[in-house]
């Protein structure tokens, strides 16, 4: 392997270890969110931290993820592998789930959301599950 391949991925682990803290960080903050009450300064500073969270943390990482993450792919030849498409469609999933977010973080935002901090709990698992399901593919290669 060269050295260039392997400086990209070290740049999409990193970056998927970026985004995925933020994945599993908003929607937590989401529950505080939504428990605070509607227009007060604690909801006020929950949607700067969703804000800057998402614009300075999980967005960029969400885009250095994909461009590093088709890169590698190429390079390596993976485009064919089932269990390529099996993890691809899991990050479309979880990229999918970013834009769920990036709702919810504007329907807070907006004194729009309609949905409580339990929903938030449950949503906040999503994550984890896709994340552990494409982990598991990268290293075992099923088929």
């Amino acid at each position: 392997m060269s050295n260039l391949y392997l400086s990209i991925k070290v740049l999409h682990i990193l970056a998927i270890i970026s985004w995925m803290a933020g994945m599993l960080y908003l929607p937590r903050l989401f529950v505080y969110h939504a428990e605070a009450p509607r227009g007060s300064p604690q909801a006020r500073t929950f949607v700067v931290m969703e804000r800057r969270l998402m614009r300075a943390i999980m967005l960029p990482a969400f885009l250095a993820t994909w461009s590093t993450g088709v890169t590698l792919a190429v390079q390596a030849g993976f485009l064919h592998a089932g269990w390529f498409h099996a993890k691809f469609a899991l990050v479309i999933g979880l990229s999918a789930l970013h834009g769920y977010f990036a709702k919810f973080r504007k329907d807070l935002a907006d004194e729009t959301n309609r949905h409580g901090s339990r929903f938030f709990r449950i949503v906040n698992e999503a994550p984890t599950v896709l994340m552990a399901a494409v982990v598991i593919l990268v290293v075992f290669k099923p088929f």
